[in-house]
């Protein structure tokens, strides 16, 4: 696993359907996939740093941003669990789980101190964002989304490898797995190295690397 040696590693991981969208018309996006799929996108959190999220996905869907088993319990100890990193300007709400995260209290990288609360990025500058997580020693970072964020990684060239859970279904109207990422003709294409396939019951995995242009190797 390697990246930018400036930055941490990024894997970008969605959900969608057969026909790529991440959610329906309403907004509502729980379940597009199933049990088996849930289970091994908490395994592969448990193995990051950290959890990034944009703050559109807490508004929206106030997640945990833990590792946890099937039946809701931690998957991993308090003091390793990925700490939570949230992007963008707008409050967290006072009530959100994340405030309730169980890695705030413990240790971040060597430094000693304690991480007393989510992580919070502007995103104006990705690039710096993200040097920023490494400086503060995280080596790893696993990011959930939405769709907003997903992309706008993306189209920076910020992204080492993709995880997309496809599921054997269709949802058409406008809520896109992926926006703008800064391909508007085919010359622009992002192309993908898959690296693993893994069929998680009716679902399909899809793991890819991103595949540096020849002018910038």
């Amino acid at each position: 696993m390697t990246s930018a040696p400036n930055r941490p590693f990024i894997t970008a991981k969605w959900a969608q359907t057969l026909d790529g969208r991440a959610a329906a018309a309403d907004g509502s996006s729980q379940w597009i996939t199933g049990a088996e799929a849930r289970a091994d996108v908490h395994r592969r959190r448990a193995a990051a740093d950290a959890i990034l999220v944009g703050t559109g996905t807490v508004l929206a869907d106030d997640p945990s941003l833990t590792a946890r088993t099937p039946a809701g319990e931690l998957l991993v100890p308090s003091q390793e669990q990925p700490v939570p990193v949230v992007v963008g300007r707008r409050e967290i709400p006072s009530g959100a789980k994340l405030l309730e995260h169980p890695r705030l209290g413990h240790p971040l990288g060597t430094s000693g101190t304690p991480v007393a609360e989510p992580i919070r990025l502007t995103g104006d500058d990705l690039a710096a964002d993200l040097e920023h997580l490494k400086a503060l020693g995280i080596h790893s970072v696993f990011v959930e989304g939405g769709p907003t964020i997903v992309s706008a990684l993306i189209r920076a060239g910020l992204v080492d490898e993709v995880l997309v859970y496809v599921a054997p279904a269709l949802l058409g109207g406008p809520r896109l797995a992926l926006n703008d990422i800064g391909a508007n003709s085919i010359a622009d294409i992002r192309r993908l190295h898959v690296t693993e396939t893994l069929q998680l019951g009716a679902d399909l995995l899809i793991r890819a690397t991103t595949v540096v242009p020849k002018e910038e190797r």
